[in-house]
């Protein structure tokens, strides 16, 4: 597990070959930033860190530099970006990379050199040699998006990286309102940090106070009141996002997205599938499915699919008639309240 990885890396354990690979950009350049910070000193980064792509330059240069003793310092560290030979993507390589030099460097690594591969890509080649070889040698970092535990651990490390707590309610309430999106978990995390240095904990008052709701929660949030029939709360978020020059569309396609995945979860809920499972056949995010599920619960079969009719109905007038956009789902919130 990265947050694993994390913790050697920050006491000093280090390892000579370091194989990143995965989607969540975030995580890929986390480690990768811990490393260099944890590896060299800031005066050291000048002539001790080379970062190489190799869609432009053979591995066989980035291993010469692996192998040259650092200057001024007792460690180095090489990123090697792109190296498309680990995947089975059809992607056409520019360069020609001799990876039975790359083969042998793994089995022997310089013990003055940490040496990064950087792969942003889904799967590796697990048929190929050259990544057999990377997965038994080198230490190992999937980023993939972490799942809800791990995201409330990620979150409690950050704020004692900061000498200060936060409290479960505050963190549930966090990830609500800014979503699963590590960067922007990130970015709220240093503002909140920032004001809870006095108190040198997080209430839920302050995340209430200080955090930027995503569209995507506004439209969570508006939901939330279409179900509470409290429809003049759900129009006033409504004509918040109008104010914040959000496109009609745009909002009528998240309102749809939401009550659909509230309708799957519903049905897929019913077929015994458990939450984990069905984030993984919906392929969206766990935290997305258990707020969906506790919305799943307040409506009936019926009231779900006669929704969506009225959904489906306001996109075709959207996209076809000539009505107002906003004032066209002004008049579907209406509908949905009834």
């Amino acid at each position: 597990m990265v947050l694993d990885i994390w913790k050697r890396i920050k006491k000093g354990d280090f390892a000579p070959v370091y194989l990143l690979y995965g989607k969540e950009a975030f995580l890929i350049n986390e480690t990768k930033q811990l490393l260099l910070d944890r590896l060299l000193k800031e005066d050291e980064k000048d002539f001790n860190y080379t970062a190489y792509d190799l869609e432009e330059t053979p591995i066989e240069v980035a291993l010469e530099d692996a192998e040259t003793f650092p200057f001024l310092g007792d460690k180095k560290v090489i990123f090697l970006h792109n190296p498309q030979f680990l995947t089975s993507e059809k992607i056409k390589e520019k360069i020609d990379h001799n990876l039975s030099r790359f083969e042998t460097y793994l089995k022997e690594p310089a013990p003055y050199t940490v040496l990064v591969i950087s792969a942003p890509y889904e799967k590796l080649d697990e048929r190929k040699k050259i990544t057999k070889e990377l997965k038994r040698t080198a230490e190992v970092v999937e980023a993939k998006k972490l799942n809800e535990h791990e995201l409330k651990s990620w979150v409690k490390e950050r704020a004692r990286g900061y000498g200060i707590d936060i409290e479960p309610s505050a963190l549930e309430l966090l990830l609500t309102l800014a979503g699963t999106n590590m960067f922007m978990l990130s970015s709220e995390m240093d503002k909140l940090a920032l004001y809870a240095q006095d108190e040198k904990m997080i209430h839920a008052d302050l995340v209430e106070k200080l955090v930027s709701r995503t569209l995507e929660q506004n439209i969570f949030t508006l939901i939330e009141k279409v179900v509470s029939r409290k429809l003049d709360e759900a129009l006033r978020i409504y004509f918040d996002l109008l104010k914040q020059n959000e496109e009609p569309i745009k909002i009528l396609a998240l309102l749809s997205g939401q009550f659909r995945l509230i309708y799957q979860v519903k049905e897929l809920s019913r077929r015994g599938y458990g939450q984990q499972q069905i984030a993984g056949f919906l392929k969206t995010h766990p935290f997305r499915v258990k707020l969906a599920a506790g919305q799943a619960d307040k409506f009936t079969d019926e009231e779900l699919t006669n929704l969506m009719n009225l959904l489906a109905e306001a996109d075709y007038q959207m996209k076809t008639g000539g009505m107002n956009k906003s004032l066209l789902i002004e008049m579907l919130l209406f509908r949905l309240n009834k």
